[in-house]
């Protein structure tokens, strides 16, 4: 250990009778690194956790692409249309849908919803992984009754419960004599809770054979095709290798395109709120200027000792520029210490609870990245240094003669 570093670490460990106050500036510097570099470490965990539980969610309660047409007309033939989607080979999974608005009513109440019917197994969603209540049946009961899924709002909104009886009725054009409604009735097998009420208050899940009578559907007549893809990194790609494969009258969709202001909204939180946090390291980094300079009063008779039996100017600002780090260094220690035990309890216990109708979970989400800790650790590390050049060039200009003579 040469010279620098072991005065270096002596001046930080050291105390010194009356100097009590620069033990105090010492503690509050190294305080203010282990708060700004934690708080932001933490906020940077519950934006990620934040944005992976959003997009999880959506990218789960959604598919991934879907092709429709411009016109309100249905598709015809989907089979051929399906057919070439599964020629690409990023596609999982494609199936035809069968879907509209219609009126659904229980015992209690009667709303408008959005009606989409898919295959009796389940769709290309991961919605069965949603299911609050009851199960994911869609095929009939002992009574014939076949099985529809609705979100947790709707089902509030209708006041009913699994196992209750559900009709559904649409009509087109202006009901009359000559015009009835179609008619259909089902019995609720399940209830499903994403915690978005945008998506827990609009959709109804049935068979597609159901959803075909109900709104006048032939065989092989469809009103789109959603796809599910292996990676969902590739969506975007996808899309366009899909969109110049097909003609017109398709068109496709993205789950982003569908739901742009939701991701949108993620995507700002994530990039705004590291800024904001990031000030405080910025503030305590920079209280350093003043602590080093404490320091360097308090040593200035030391200062001159080492001037004068042969300490270089270099050596001097080495000496008071390791003290800054050593103080960020140890403050950062504690900021990781404090951020990775709120993560844990956090993960654990859920100290922090949400409102699920303003923020879509229960809970705040963390998900700490390595990376987050390798960037935050330079960061704190170089705006210390940065901050403790200054009184440490004050330091290394101090003229021996002057402190030996007058002590000062």
């Amino acid at each position: 250990m040469n010279f620098e570093w072991y005065l270096a670490l002596r001046y930080f460990k050291g105390r010194r009778n009356g100097s009590r106050f620069l033990s105090f500036i010492k503690i509050m510097a190294i305080g203010g690194v282990a708060i700004g570099s934690a708080g932001l470490l933490i906020a940077l965990s519950i934006v990620h956790g934040f944005k992976s539980t959003i997009d999880n969610k959506v990218l789960g309660f959604a598919p991934h692409v879907t092709v429709a047409t411009f016109s309100q007309d249905p598709i015809y033939r989907t089979d051929t249309l399906l057919a070439d989607i599964n020629q690409f080979p990023q596609v999982e999974q494609a199936q035809a849908v069968v879907s509209g608005q219609a009126m659904i009513q229980s015992s209690q109440q009667v709303t408008g919803t959005f009606f989409k019917g898919v295959d009796s197994t389940g769709d290309v969603t991961d919605l069965k992984n949603y299911i609050a209540e009851g199960r994911y049946e869609l095929g009939t009961d002992s009574t014939g009754l076949p099985g529809i899924i609705i979100g947790s709002q709707l089902a509030q909104t209708l006041q009913a419960n699994i196992g209750d009886k559900i009709t559904s009725y649409t009509v087109d054009g202006i009901p009359s004599p000559l015009d009835s409604p179609e008619i259909q009735q089902f019995r609720l097998t399940g209830i499903y809770q994403t915690g978005i009420d945008r998506f827990d208050d609009v959709l109804a899940i049935v068979d597609r054979k159901y959803a075909r009578e109900l709104f006048n559907f032939p065989e092989l007549y469809s009103s789109g095709v959603e796809i599910r893809l292996k990676d969902n990194q590739q969506i975007k790609s996808f899309d366009q290798d899909l969109s110049a494969a097909i003609s017109f009258p398709y068109y496709t969709e993205t789950i982003y395109d569908r739901y742009y202001g939701i991701f949108q909204w993620v995507d700002l939180q994530e990039e705004t709120i590291p800024f904001v946090i990031s000030v405080m390291i910025i503030v305590a980094a920079f209280n350093l200027i003043g602590t080093i300079l404490m320091m360097v009063l308090e040593r200035t008779r030391d200062i001159g000792i080492l001037k004068t039996i042969g300490a270089l100017n270099s050596n001097i600002r080495s000496i008071f520029l390791l003290e800054g780090v050593f103080v960020g260094s140890v403050g950062l220690a504690i900021g990781i210490g404090i951020s990775v035990l709120f993560n844990w309890l956090q993960a654990t216990y859920q100290i922090i609870p949400l409102s699920e109708q303003n923020y879509y979970m229960s809970y705040a989400p963390v998900e700490p990245h390595m990376f987050d800790f390798v960037i935050v650790t330079v960061i704190t590390i170089v705006l210390c240094a940065l901050a403790s050049w200054l009184p440490a060039r004050i330091a290394s200009k101090t003229d021996p003669l002057k402190v030996i003579a007058y002590g000062r």
